[in-house]
């Protein structure tokens, strides 16, 4: 069988993007994810994705398999590929710039602007341990500036969901960060049942922060956007931050802000088409 795809990226963070409009199961397993993401053996990519019919009053459904074979609720830097790749879809039929797509963490809602970014409203942050989730609090209270030991340290986190969790902590230096030795101590931490992403932040001023992340399912990548969000979110929460910052990641940077009014958070970046293809399996 060969699969069509196209690759795209947001901010080095690369993702196989696939037409999965016809039905509601994904076109591929877990298994055959894996393969496709392989940078030796397939494609290469940090997920894959998949364009599917809408569901409850919805214009399109996003599923994702991580390039382990998990699949996570959404992603921030995945998403606004979707949109991009939505709008190639529809070519000349497409009828808006926005889009209301169903994702396992709720709707999220990504607008084509007119200079080729993609903004996002990435809904309201969930910030009670319960909903995240995390046992480093009681369920009903917020996990702010928590000691957690991790490599034989103590680190101080905040965690927030974004639809998935994230465990942020602040450093002097991120380029400092062993990423590949704590990052999976952190992701399979048993504070965290469903394992969890977690950012690495450097405040270098209180509207610009550098970070870098270790993913869920997916280890070192060049951007995250959920985990820029939760990163700006802790930081208020922390105090470290304005409620508007841009987060510089290893792939590049993007613009995000924690709204006063609707309490709710929206992220603007790139989306970038790399090559189609297809893929015999």
């Amino acid at each position: 069988m060969a699969i069509e795809f196209t690759k795209y990226h947001g901010l080095g963070n690369d993702f196989i993007l696939i037409d999965n409009r016809f039905s509601c199961e994904p076109v591929i397993t877990p298994e055959q994810a894996v393969q496709l993401c392989d940078r030796h053996f397939g494609i290469g990519a940090d997920g894959i994705i998949f364009a599917m019919p809408g569901e409850d009053n919805t214009d399109y459904t996003m599923r994702i398999f991580n390039s382990d074979g998990s699949e996570p609720e959404m992603c921030g830097n995945g998403i606004r590929c979707l949109a991009a790749f939505l709008a190639e879809l529809e070519g000349e039929s497409r009828q808006s710039n926005q889009y209301r797509i169903h994702t396992l963490a709720g709707v999220i809602t990504p607008e084509l602007m007119s200079d080729g970014q993609v903004k996002v409203d990435m809904g309201i942050p969930r910030l009670l341990a319960g909903e995240i989730p995390t046992t480093l609090c009681p369920a009903d209270q917020k996990v702010i500036s928590q000691p957690l030991e991790v490599a034989g340290k103590s680190w101080d986190v905040t965690c927030v969901s974004m639809g998935n969790p994230h465990c942020i902590t602040f450093v002097e230096d991120v380029a400092a960060i062993p990423l590949d030795h704590i990052g999976p101590q952190f992701e399979h931490h048993p504070v965290f049942p469903q394992r969890t992403n977690t950012e690495f932040i450097q405040v270098v001023r209180p509207d610009y922060l550098k970070m870098r992340v270790w993913e869920r399912g997916a280890g070192i990548t060049l951007a995250c956007g959920t985990g820029a969000c939760a990163a700006l979110v802790a930081g208020v929460l922390a105090g470290r931050c304005d409620r508007t910052a841009t987060v510089e990641l290893p792939g590049g940077c993007l613009q995000i802000a924690w709204s006063e009014v609707d309490q709710r958070v929206y992220m603007t970046g790139p989306a970038k088409q790399v090559f189609q293809g297809k893929y015999v399996i």
